[in-house]
């Protein structure tokens, strides 16, 4: 005889199925989270190396231009260095130059984490890699090309300087280098002195290219001083990249050259670029001249400059303007023409004064030197249009 056996519970089917059932979804679930975190795994993997065709640009560093910097020795020496015949004065507080940096290159491109951290951060912008590292330019021709900015830069805001002291400061556009297969090649030789463009003279590169545009191409005639003697050379500019645009060159590269009655070093290295030109600048005046232009105070700035004292745009104002606060400076001077991205983007606890001149510049320094509450209240500010 077969024994049977009795269950406290009666067996229930349905129940019995409905387990299976969850235990079917159990598994299925079970499976479906692994592909997904699998997959996720991979993407996560593939974000951190593939290149994204990105750079990220974030503050960089903040020199003080009355500052000291170390000398190959170690020994320490002012930023701004005088000959040792030229009277300077004791100064206080900061007149800063922001930089910026970038992250990345063609060679290694931020991995997408990054540039997500970086589109959250308002002290950083996330730039196609076109814009900062166009594709015809070598790392080392981009690095050349900075080094001699800053060069002319320094030059420029010594001259700016001197002139707005009282100096006169003679100028001359020289030529100093004759690209290969250009349109000057065989016609300007390095060291020529360009005195016009068709009759117009020029002081700068920016003016240069203005009087060779109008021509839409055509032959322009180029006076030039070459070994004491003046002639005139016709060339017919052609058409090529310059500063990301597509202009009508003469294939040259050219730069002022300044008459100073004496030597200002600047002895500042690993920085590159224009933009720090009106801060030289303020920071040669303040040395010249006695007393403290700053009053104590922490400022700091960007702009180019001209001879003139024309205050220029610069790149990357935003990550200048944080950078600068967080260097402890409680005022920063913003070029006028950089006041569209300066509106909505100034950290608090940062006040901004736009200027346009060298002469506003040194103005709104003494303004706030001076300590005036309502006279710093009424400085020029950057506004929404």
């Amino acid at each position: 005889m077969i024994p049977t056996y009795e269950s406290d519970q009666p067996i229930d089917v349905a129940t019995a199925a409905d387990a299976d059932r969850d235990a079917a979804r159990r598994r299925k679930r079970t499976v479906t989270g692994i592909a997904a975190l699998t997959v996720a795994v991979i993407c996560l993997f593939l974000a951190s190396i593939l290149p994204s065709g990105f750079v990220i640009r974030q503050p960089g560093p903040v020199v003080n231009t009355l500052g000291v910097v170390q000398d190959t020795d170690g020994n320490e020496i002012p930023l701004i260095e005088m000959p040792e015949d030229i009277q300077t004065y004791e100064t206080s507080g900061t007149l800063s130059l922001t930089t910026v940096q970038i992250v990345g290159s063609r060679e290694s491109t931020p991995n997408w984490f990054q540039l997500a951290q970086a589109w959250l951060d308002p002290s950083k912008a996330v730039m196609d890699i076109d814009q900062v590292f166009p594709q015809d330019q070598t790392a080392e021709e981009r690095q050349e090309q900075d080094a001699m900015q800053m060069t002319s830069s320094q030059e420029s805001a010594t001259a700016a300087a001197l002139i707005q002291l009282g100096y006169d400061i003679p100028t001359e556009m020289q030529i100093l280098e004759v690209t290969q297969d250009g349109a000057s090649v065989g016609k300007l030789e390095l060291g020529d002195v360009v005195n016009s463009i068709d009759g117009t003279a020029v002081a700068d590169v920016l003016e240069m290219r203005e009087v060779i545009a109008r021509g839409e191409g055509a032959d322009v005639t180029v006076n030039i001083t070459r070994d004491g003697e003046t002639q005139d050379v016709v060339i017919t500019p052609t058409q090529g990249e310059a500063d990301g645009e597509t202009l009508w060159l003469i294939g040259v590269g050219a730069a002022p050259v300044y008459e100073l009655p004496f030597d200002v070093q600047i002895m500042l290295e690993n920085i590159g670029g224009p933009s720090a030109g009106m801060m030289f600048a303020l920071g040669i005046i303040d040395t010249l001249t006695p007393g403290e232009m700053t009053g104590g105070e922490a400022i700091a700035g960007t702009g180019t400059i001209t001879p003139d004292g024309t205050v220029g745009p610069i790149g990357g104002i935003q990550q200048k303007m944080q950078g600068a606060l967080r260097a402890g400076s409680d005022f920063f001077l913003a070029p006028e023409s950089n006041c569209n991205e300066v509106v909505g983007h100034v950290p608090d606890g940062l006040t901004v004064v736009k200027v346009s001149t060298l002469d506003e510049a040194r103005d709104a320094v003494e303004t706030i030197g001076d300590g005036d509450e309502v006279a710093i209240a009424a400085l020029a500010t950057c506004t929404a249009p």
